[in-house]
């Protein structure tokens, strides 16, 4: 069998074989057990019409009953028999007999069951011209292959099982990450959904929610009738939520931590007005930043700030696009895009051996990365027998690539290939082909990895993709930006390539083991490996954070979260999860107002909602539904039960931190308004009252701590110097006590005004007061006092008279 990802090719190459066994056989097929239906896979000789989908149920019997005689078998579950061809084609492939392929009267089929794990998957069925035994020997040839099939089919269902355990693992960790980081149920739902879908082929879940009760969930309001549960609904788009520069942004953190970079992670469109990134490059110019990453969005509009920032010696790296010919910038790092395409052509060599014509979608027009992955697959592809068509220009809408991606295939029956550029383009051909019928026969070679190409990698409508490095992107720009914040950028570049350039590896991944690929399982399993290194630091503990660099993305497509606020009656689906605790499974279309689910979720044949628990309360549920009948079976619920638990926990945390955050403010207003009484008594227990010309009085109210007697003393200095006073009465009638300290503030206020040419005089004190300053030895001898406000005012007045006399 050809070594590549290929299960369509192997199974076909079966049926060819089988045919060749059999003297004259005009045609052969392969039909799968996919459920409760039996699917045509493998047509040889046939002439299917664009979009065909066979889909028998499983145990339908042939008109007229099984005819002709069984092969001779010591095990009747792998006992080869030969039936009428007509009754065999009207019940399992109509269209042979509808196409006038004129089966004669008369011609047999010999149908050979397939077992995967003991089990009846399938059938190779080769067409005879008659009813008669082609002999033992070919008989037990044919079920041979029939086990080779099931061998392929075998080992194609243990990478998938691997390939789902790993993505399980993988959607796990994302959870868990986003539990712990997430206050927005809009990126958890996001998550969530497009996981599921990846690790949950079978369901084809059209709709994933989750459902929150409200914290006064019960509705008695206008609109809800009494005893409804009230809850917001959190539904996930259709559009699947690119990980790119999340994946890039991980890499620099687990690089940053342990060399004491502080990383100011920025998104901005390819304008120049606010939110651009070329305001976020002028604000890190003016704040003098110690460097700056940057995944430019327009390379030439970026190019005066990278001048700017190299005239003030801020090192800039260029990441994921590269920079223009002759750029400021010193250094870029990302994928090699031109030696990826040209990987992408040799795996697409491979897929087609035979050659064939090849399509290709991507936004050549918009990103300098993509038209160098598309000149370089048209450059290796050159002297081949690959024929491949111009590039369909299209953006990064996996909805409006499918669209393109279908029209082109159903314009061009001859294509026999299909390489999707960017990460959205694999999925667009492969969802194209799902479409047509043309699963498996479309060779596609994508791009990335999201949720949804994993999806398709397993169901074999996307054969290859080629997957970048961008966490190792994110690291190495750290580092290198941190030698030449550190070390000097002339001292850097002369350790690197003369090119400037550091290229990122990329991974040509498949579902199955290949000699230059590595399988879907691998692939995950050694990325959540690596991000749990990244997790750790890397290789030491973190040091204080010194150097500030700015890191520039592109700015994320705008969610499409629909977010709702629903009333759930009693016996509905959701509520009978709630108050149950317990997972539930209906069939919507049977369940009546049972389902009483959204408008989303027409049309479903199964709906399943699992409780989301958190501590002993159900605080919701995760609710999702699916097209085909009894879709969710008890694995799928099992699953569905862990991906819940995570949630509760998530949901949890969020509201705990929302709580934190809102006590936190309360508090930091608390604290701003103590502060501000306090500074107004403050203000109000020590003013400074001119009652005559030259003479002020200082009332002291309550307490005399450190910090109210250097406010007190400035205020009277500040006043002695405004009102040009001769006298202060310091009058400390209303003081609660007189201690040592208090009375060495007073002295020390005393002895201030003094240098400014002005008399303290200490009324009020009260006689143990002026023991306890006796006791302690305080200088007060200079200071005239008086028992009361009165008395020192008539000795102010004295003063400032006998004063004015002498100046007369």
């Amino acid at each position: 069998m050809r070594q590549v990802p290929d299960l369509l090719a192997v199974l076909q190459q079966i049926v060819r074989r089988a045919m060749a066994v059999l003297p004259h056989a005009p045609r052969g097929s392969l039909l799968l057990r996919e459920g409760d239906r039996f699917v045509a896979r493998a047509l040889v000789g046939f002439d299917a019409p664009p979009g065909f989908s066979s889909r028998a149920p499983v145990g339908a019997e042939l008109e007229g009953g099984a005819l002709g005689t069984a092969a001779p078998s010591d095990d009747g579950a792998h006992a080869s028999r030969i039936v009428d061809a007509r009754a065999w084609y009207r019940t399992y492939l109509p269209f042979a007999l509808e196409a006038g392929c004129g089966v004669p009267e008369g011609a047999g089929v010999l149908v050979a069951p397939i077992q995967l794990c003991g089990e009846p998957a399938g059938y190779l069925a080769i067409e005879l011209a008659t009813l008669e035994s082609p002999g033992e020997e070919r008989c037990a040839t044919i079920e041979v292959l029939a086990g080779t099939a099931g061998d392929a089919l075998e080992r194609h269902r243990l990478y998938d099982d691997k390939a789902s355990a790993a993505q399980e693992i993988r959607l796990f960790e994302r959870l868990l990450h986003a539990v712990g980081t997430t206050l927005a149920l809009h990126d958890l739902i996001e998550t969530i959904a497009h996981g599921i879908k990846s690790v949950q082929l079978d369901p084809s879940w059209n709709t994933v929610e989750i459902w929150l009760l409200e914290e006064d969930h019960v509705g008695d309001g206008p609109g809800h009738a009494r005893g409804d549960l009230c809850a917001r609904v959190y539904r996930a788009p259709a559009s699947e939520p690119t990980t790119y520069f999340q994946n890039i942004r991980a890499g620099a953190d687990s690089a940053a931590r342990p060399l004491g970079v502080s990383i100011d992670w920025r998104t901005g469109d390819g304008g120049d007005g606010e939110g651009s990134q070329r305001a976020l490059l002028d604000e890190a110019i003016r704040r003098r930043m110690s460097g700056i990453i940057i995944a430019p969005s327009n390379p030439e509009s970026a190019e005066e700030a990278f001048r700017q920032a190299a005239e003030v010696d801020i090192p800039v790296v260029v990441i994921d696009t590269p920079p223009i010919q002759g750029s400021r910038a010193p250094l870029y790092i990302g994928t090699d895009n031109v030696a990826s395409g040209r990987l992408a052509a040799e795996v697409m060599k491979r897929l087609l051996p035979g050659g064939g014509v090849v399509a290709s979608l991507g936004a050549v027009g918009l990103a300098l990365n993509i038209r160098e992955r598309v000149e370089g697959f048209r450059v290796a592809a050159l002297g081949s027998n690959l024929t491949v068509l111009p590039t369909i220009p299209c953006d990064w809408d996996q909805e409006a690539g499918t669209r393109l991606a279908t029209a082109a295939l159903e314009g061009r029956s001859d294509v026999a290939g299909a390489f999707g550029a960017a990460a959205d383009n694999g999925p667009s051909w492969g969802r194209a082909a799902r479409a047509l019928g043309r699963a498996g026969d479309l060779k596609i070679v994508g791009f990335d990895l999201v949720a949804r190409t994993v999806a398709l990698l397993r169901q074999g409508a996307i054969h290859a993709t080629i997957v970048q490095r961008e966490d190792d992107m994110g690291f190495r720009a750290v580092e290198t930006i941190h030698r030449m914040i550190t070390r000097g950028v002339g001292p850097t570049l002369a350790e690197l390539p003369p090119s400037r350039v550091l290229h990122t590896r990329v991974d040509c991944v498949t579902l199955e083991q290949t000699p230059w690929s590595t399988t879907l399982s691998d692939y995950l399993s050694l990325e959540a490996a690596r991000r749990a290194a990244a997790g750790n630091g890397g290789r030491s503990a973190p040091v204080a954070s010194a150097i500030e660099v700015m890191m520039i993305g592109l700015l994320p497509p705008s969610s499409s979260v629909v977010e709702d606020q629903v009333s759930i009656p009693a016996r509905s689906l959701v509520r009978r999860a709630i108050e149950s605790g317990r997972p539930v499974v209906i069939d919507p279309a049977e369940g009546g107002a049972d389902a009483a689910l959204p408008a989303a979720h027409d049309g479903a044949r199964t709906a399943v909602a699992v409780p989301l628990q958190g501590r002993g309360n159900v605080l919701g549920a995760l609710v999702l539904s699916s097209a085909r009948r009894e879709a969710c079976g008890a694995g799928d619920v099992a699953f569905l039960v862990r991906v819940a638990g995570t949630v509760a926990i998530g949901v949890e945390n969020a509201r705990l931190l929302r709580r934190i955050s809102a006590r936190s403010e309360e508090l930091e207003r608390a604290n701003l308004q103590q502060a501000a009484m306090l500074q107004t008594i403050r203000e109000l227990s020590s003013p400074v009252v001119p009652i005559a010309d030259g003479i002020l009085v200082m009332p002291v109210v309550g307490v005399m701590d450190a910090q109210r007697s250097g406010d007190f003393i400035a205020s009277m200095l500040r006043e002695i110097d405004t009102k040009r006073a001769h006298v202060v009465l310091i009058d400390v009638t209303g003081m609660a006590f007189v201690d040592v300290t208090a009375a060495s503030r007073l002295v020390e206020a005393a002895q201030a005004a003094a240098l400014l040419g002005a008399e303290a005089v200490l009324v009020g004190i009260r006689p143990e007061a002026a023991q306890m300053m006796v006791r302690q030895g305080l200088d007060v001898g200079s200071m005239a006092t008086h028992s009361n406000l009165a008395s020192g005012f008539r000795y102010a007045l004295a003063r400032v008279r006998r004063r004015e006399a002498k100046r007369g």
